[in-house]
């Protein structure tokens, strides 16, 4: 190497040294331009614009970046908080209803109502496990369904009953034909509750147009609630599906 090049090669790493020792000395001095004002009238930063802005001005703007970040995710959060009191609010009030509710009938009209009304469900289907030669008069409509428990149709919801927790998520073909009908292809995404603390009493789907309205990284925390308080409700009633 020759002489000239190992002193640029050498002012190089002198003036990389520098620098790093400047830039941690600012850091550990933040109030160092407050001491030494008079240097912010020397000092200036390119614009995205082309020109020349003051260290101050510039700091200014960044600060400016920083509060409407903060402030835009301020107002999501105290969306979040505002939707998960109302949907707080809403299980509540089902619940109510569901403690009321003196027969299995009249508990299946409240939770179909309430979906409907109250949490903007598109489409929904309770799925009720009880044996062919009970309970004749709980007949099958758009909104129940009652299957034997061992009923091959079930068998693509094991995975599901298994981990007796809502899972949310496109759903197969199979499971959408046997929840909603074969007719209702318009189900892009479903949410599963299990009914029950090991889904023994049934499940509740509810399905939604969208396909990414109900995805696995969703918290389930109101799903949960609801599919306690539906499960508390029929368990009062699961003598009769026996």
């Amino acid at each position: 190497m020759s002489t000239q090049r190992k002193a640029k090669s050498a002012l190089g790493t002198i003036d990389q040294f520098e620098e790093s020792q400047v830039v941690d000395f600012l850091k550990n001095q933040p109030d160092f331009f407050e001491r030494h004002a008079d240097l912010l009238a020397h000092l200036s930063l390119p614009h995205n614009t082309g020109a020349a802005v003051s260290l101050v001005e510039r700091q200014a703007s960044i600060m400016r970046n920083r509060n409407e970040k903060l402030d835009k995710k301020l107002r999501e959060l105290v969306q979040v908080a505002r939707t998960n009191q109302d949907l707080s609010d809403k299980t509540h009030k089902l619940s109510l209803k569901l403690m009321a509710a003196d027969s299995v009938v009249a508990a299946l009209q409240a939770i179909e109502e309430a979906l409907r009304r109250d949490f903007g469900s598109e489409r929904a289907a309770m799925v009720l496990f009880i044996a062919d030669h009970v309970s004749p008069e709980l007949q099958s409509n758009n909104f129940m369904r009652r299957v034997a428990p061992d009923h091959a149709a079930l068998k693509p919801f094991a995975t599901f009953m298994e981990g007796a927790k809502p899972r949310c998520g496109q759903i197969r073909d199979a499971q959408k034909d046997f929840l909603f009908g074969p007719e209702n292809t318009e189900v892009g995404s479903a949410a599963l509750l299990p009914v029950g603390a090991r889904s023994e009493i049934g499940m509740l789907a509810i399905g939604n147009q969208d396909a990414h309205h109900f995805h696995p990284a969703m918290s389930t925390d109101f799903l949960l609630r609801l599919s306690q308080s539906v499960s508390a409700a029929l368990a009062r009633f699961q003598h009769q599906f026996h």
